[in-house]
């Protein structure tokens, strides 16, 4: 049974963390949404899949997010008590190391399963439907950008394409005229020009360029202030119709399950693996160490142990991703120096939050 401060703690702690997870996923979305826009604008893929795309990426970054969320949400809730003098009130009043650990214990549990789901599961199955979802809508003449009676633009390949028909899956089309411009060799220009009465759009093997077959037509090359036309009746002509242009590398290895991770033998699978399972280490040892870094004076400035525990928090990120860099690298086989960071850093925030409360020794008077 929990007794009346446990859920008064429960409660403070629900609402701060709660808020603190909110305020995270607003900064987190906004970033997120400037680089899908990007992405859309360079072609990477449609604007139709923009939205499901960027909630799918906001699931894949919980695993990085909740940690810090319940870092900061304890700090600022412990940290008001402690400014308000609630704490010291509790303490006169007979309350302990336990009083503050039983609800923090709590929410740890409920935060390292969380974590542990996340980095574990549904991060990876997020990615890997987000991946899908931009290969299947990449495949698709609308998601192209086509769309019938309408001249549209050929992205990044200076031309027009005009259909006057789509079938209602996006695969197929009708007549079809095509315009662009091609940059010879000594500088001049040439109107690259062809017709189809229909056509579909297929991927190279690695989807990441997408081609218009059109069947039965002409196609005509028109140097600009020349009089050398050319005409070419033809079966089959294939034109590119968008290049795929992303930034983002591409990471199999983080769409892999846990059980196909650990069948892979290789540098990359060994530091995704000790990622995702040192995440909720990381996750209780952020737990401890707010606690004492909570502790305040009524007169101390509001935000200035904030200040140190996000520096605090950047310092044992960073130092977790270089060794999942060397990891990666193949220079370390074995990820105990990720674990050595956690456990020392949980180990020290323990000592420092006992030492809060431990008795003291008396003085003795001087003569």
């Amino acid at each position: 049974m929990l007794s009346i401060l446990d859920r008064y703690f429960l409660r403070e702690l629900g609402q701060t963390v709660g808020a603190t997870v909110i305020v995270l996923l607003v900064i987190m979305a906004g970033t997120s949404f400037a680089h899908v826009l990007e992405q859309v604008a360079k072609g990477s893929f449609p604007a139709s899949v923009m939205f499901q795309v960027l909630g799918l990426n906001m699931v894949d970054s919980l695993s990085t997010m909740l940690p810090l969320a319940g870092f900061l949400g304890v700090l600022q809730s412990f940290g008001r008590m402690y400014r308000e003098s609630e704490m010291h009130v509790l303490a006169s009043s007979g309350m302990g190391m336990a009083g503050l650990l039983r609800p923090t214990s709590i929410v740890a549990i409920l935060m390292i399963a969380g974590v542990s789901a996340v980095s574990m599961w549904l991060g990876p199955l997020a990615s890997r439907t987000s991946d899908d979802l931009v290969a299947a809508a990449n495949r698709s003449i609308i998601a192209a950008g086509l769309d019938a009676g309408r001249f549209t633009e050929l992205p990044g390949k200076g031309g027009i394409i005009l259909v006057d028909y789509l079938s209602r899956d996006g695969q197929q089309l009708g007549n079809t005229f095509i315009a662009q411009e091609r940059i010879n060799k000594d500088g001049s220009l040439t109107m690259k020009m062809a017709t189809g009465k229909n056509g579909f759009l297929y991927s190279n093997s690695d989807s990441s360029d997408r081609y218009l077959a059109l069947n039965t037509g002409w196609q005509y090359e028109i140097p600009l202030g020349a009089d050398n036309w050319r005409r070419m009746q033809y079966r089959r002509n294939d034109s590119a119709l968008s290049s795929i242009q992303s930034d983002d590398e591409a990471d199999p290895i983080h769409n892999l399950d846990m059980i196909d991770l650990m069948k892979t033998p290789t540098p990359d699978a060994r530091a995704e693996f000790a990622w995702r399972t040192v995440v909720p280490v990381m996750t209780l040892a952020l737990l401890m160490l707010a606690m004492p870094l909570s502790r305040q004076t009524p007169r101390e400035p509001r935000y200035g142990r904030m200040m140190i525990a996000v520096l605090g928090f950047f310092v044992y990120y960073n130092l977790l991703l270089l060794c999942r860099g060397q990891l990666a690298k193949g220079h370390w086989h074995h990820a105990w120096p990720m674990w050595v960071i956690s456990v020392a850093l949980f180990a020290v925030a323990a000592m420092a939050f006992r030492n809060h409360y431990i008795a003291r020794k008396p003085r003795k008077a001087s003569a």
